[in-house]
């Protein structure tokens, strides 16, 4: 019954969308729909080019590696066989201030899946809490795992996952792992699917300079309606955008939640501080250290060390999402200044690796994340400054052509094997321009970052006129850059 429920409602909701369309489609007149008017909708200048071209690229990428291409590197790794299994498998869970049945059941899965895959495996619990411990004890000992597996508890204080991840990964280094044991590093709220193990290891053999994967990833959020499609489309395009850079094995990001590393690379002592204390050089901000964004540095190590990266899309880990704030927009914005953030902090040093270690489409694509967050408000912006100075016809016409992108882009994504809503061209919008806000003002203050599900922030310590200087040199700069974007906006309308 909430089946057929939740089948009405979204059926409604995709009428109600279309309707909306048709009206602004009906308010608009015929030459808009003619392409030998000047006024046809179709008409789009070079950063229309630009940013649909990018978003057609990723599109065929993905789909070619997610139907051509990682299929036939799956059947090379079935044939492997034996050959490919791991010496030893190390589960390495991080956890800190998560509820206790959220907890219950990350270890549960991790517990099963150390038990089912059948490698010789150590569960390492990175812990801040007594009562957590206690929790995994009074499970492992439901469960009675075989003497193949064993548990290892690596306490910390509360200073941060980087100094969790940094001890778990010290931790594994002590017990001498040789170079065919394997990492799985996987977050607190993470709950692994089942057989994730025995899917993911196979790709360190066959491809021996993979040093990390990761994986596809679904979610539980427990908060509204719209913060739930809100999560849901972003792992969908996550999904989309992994196996498009999964087919140059230059995956973008090793995402915290869930990903598989080669034990080499996690004892490594220059992979441990990057991750553990990774800090960036700013010319006006000065030198600061990341306070989140472990999952960008451990990336970027493994660029620098000459690593590739890799993404395993037939496997994946379901996330408990807890929103930081009740409101939607607080939450969405919260998790976009920190997200975001973390993208342009990694962004920056990236692109000084060069093309020939990136790769050519990989140096194109984090160009292109430099650029999107004024490409993205340019058609807005437009429309705005031509329904002002000439017709509101203009900001229909946008309106209208927005509408109707979103909806193909949308059902491009069910392609992708993720599910599809009607709020999901709304939200597609909202994280456009919103997204691109957010980035703009994070572009000038990247040395503020915080944690969302703990009152955590970076606390430098700054001299009082170095606090002042950063401040108002920060607002100057986004005020003058806002003002060139519009004045420039301004004399081409």
């Amino acid at each position: 019954m909430d089946r057929l429920k939740q089948v009405f409602a979204e059926a409604a909701g995709w009428l109600l969308y279309l309707s909306l369309l048709m009206g602004i489609a009906l308010a608009l007149p015929s030459t808009v729909f003619d392409p030998e008017s000047k006024d046809f909708l179709l008409l789009i200048g070079a950063v229309g080019i630009w940013r649909y071209s990018m978003g057609a690229t990723h599109f065929l990428r993905g789909m070619l590696f997610l139907y051509v291409v990682f299929p036939h590197y799956r059947r090379k790794a079935k044939k492997l066989g034996k050959a490919a299994d791991p010496s030893h498998v190390f589960l390495m869970v991080t956890s800190f201030r998560i509820d206790a049945l959220t907890t219950a059941q990350v270890y549960q899965s991790v517990i099963r899946e150390a038990i089912d895959c059948g490698y010789p495996t150590t569960v390492v619990c990175s812990i801040v809490e007594l009562s957590d411990e206690f929790l995994v004890k009074s499970l492992w000992e439901k469960y009675q795992p075989p003497a193949h597996v064993t548990l290892d508890f690596v306490r910390i204080a509360g200073t941060g996952k980087r100094d969790g991840l940094a001890h778990g990964f010290r931790a594994i280094s002590r017990l001498l792992p040789d170079a065919d044991a394997v990492v799985a590093v996987i977050d607190g709220d993470s709950v692994l699917q089942a057989g994730i193990v025995r899917k993911t290891v196979p790709y360190f053999k066959l491809f021996p300079n993979v040093g990390g994967l990761t994986t596809n990833e679904f979610c539980e959020v427990r908060g509204s309606y719209v913060m739930s499609e809100w999560h849901k489309l972003r792992f969908a395009q996550r999904h989309l955008n992994m196996c498009s850079m999964g087919l140059s094995k230059r995956v973008l990001t090793l995402t915290g939640r869930m990903s598989v590393f080669r034990a080499p690379v996690i004892t490594n002592p220059g992979f441990i501080a990057d991750v553990e204390s990774d800090s960036m050089e700013h010319w006006r901000l000065g030198r600061f250290n990341f306070l989140t964004g472990d999952d960008k540095s451990s990336w970027y190590s493994l660029m620098r060390l000459g690593y590739d990266t890799f993404y395993v899309p037939d496997t994946a880990i379901f996330t408990i999402e807890h929103p930081p704030e009740k409101s939607f927009i607080k939450a969405s914005r919260k998790l976009m200044f920190r997200w975001y953030g973390n993208n342009l902090r990694q962004n920056a040093r990236a692109m000084q690796l060069g093309v020939k270690r990136l790769g050519m489409f990989t140096s194109l694509v984090l160009f292109d994340q430099r650029v999107s967050m004024w490409t993205c408000l340019l058609g807005l912006t437009v429309a705005i400054i031509a329904s002002i100075k000439y017709s509101i016809a203009f900001l229909l016409i946008y309106l209208l052509w927005i509408g109707t992108t979103r909806l193909v882009l949308t059902l491009l994504l069910s392609l992708s094997g993720h599910r599809i809503g009607p709020a999901y061209p709304v939200i597609l919008y909202y994280n456009q321009i919103v997204g691109a806000m957010v980035k703009i003002y994070v572009f000038f203050r990247l040395d503020q970052q915080s944690w969302t599900r703990q009152p955590t922030k970076l606390n430098r310590d700054l001299a009082s006129f170095q606090r002042w200087f950063n401040t108002w040199s920060s607002r100057t700069m986004t005020f003058s850059a806002a003002s060139v974007f519009i004045a420039t906006l301004l004399l081409l309308v």
